[in-house]
């Protein structure tokens, strides 16, 4: 049997999308049972509910974080989600939500962690003069982008760089590395 896997979103879901394809795979460890976001209006939504999957949206506005996150989470629990992939999930989450979801959430982030937590990750490596920048699936801890890293690819920086053409290449990278990356650690862990 899958393991049931729940994916948060904030924009178009690309990664989400890779995430849904590896899925269908018959040695796939993983099943997404559902998509939820922030944003009502994220476009990643209409891409799970065309592939058939159940989503959730709630916006984040005018409430306090562990308020919006208890929503996230019961709509998490009531899906029977066992697994949590953050796939562009623009949000900060809580130290509770966090620990609720401890060893069995994970996050892709577009740098070669511990290197450029954060925003702007491949501005900052071209501007660093860094030979390369790539992308790291790692756990979710409550510190931002500092949980065990247990994947990276990486991405030469080229000449004339900028941060949308290095952002491109790493994306490709991304949508690779995210679901091997994601089904080797359910594999391992149960």
């Amino acid at each position: 049997m899958k393991a049931p896997l729940g994916i948060l979103i904030s924009g178009r879901g690309s990664n989400m999308a890779a995430l849904i394809e590896a899925s269908r795979a018959e040695d796939c460890p993983y099943e997404v049972v559902l998509v939820a976001s922030n944003d009502p209006q994220a476009g990643g939504l209409a891409i799970a509910r065309d592939a058939g999957i159940a989503t959730f949206a709630h916006s984040h506005k005018g409430l306090p974080r562990a308020a919006f996150d208890a929503i996230i989470d019961k709509a998490l629990r009531d899906a029977g989600v066992r697994y949590i992939a953050l796939a562009g999930y623009m949000r900060i989450l809580s130290d509770a939500f966090v620990q609720g979801w401890a060893g069995h959430m994970l996050n892709i982030h577009p740098s070669l962690l511990p290197l450029y937590k954060g925003l702007d990750t491949h501005g900052r490596a071209i501007a660093a003069g860094d030979a390369e920048g790539g992308c790291s699936v790692h756990l979710v801890t409550p510190e931002l982008d500092d949980g065990e890293v247990i994947a990276r690819a990486r991405v030469p920086i080229l000449p004339g760089d900028t941060p949308d053409s290095l952002a491109a290449r790493v994306l490709i990278e991304e949508h690779r590395l995210y679901p091997a990356a994601l089904a080797a650690y359910i594999r391992a862990h149960g």
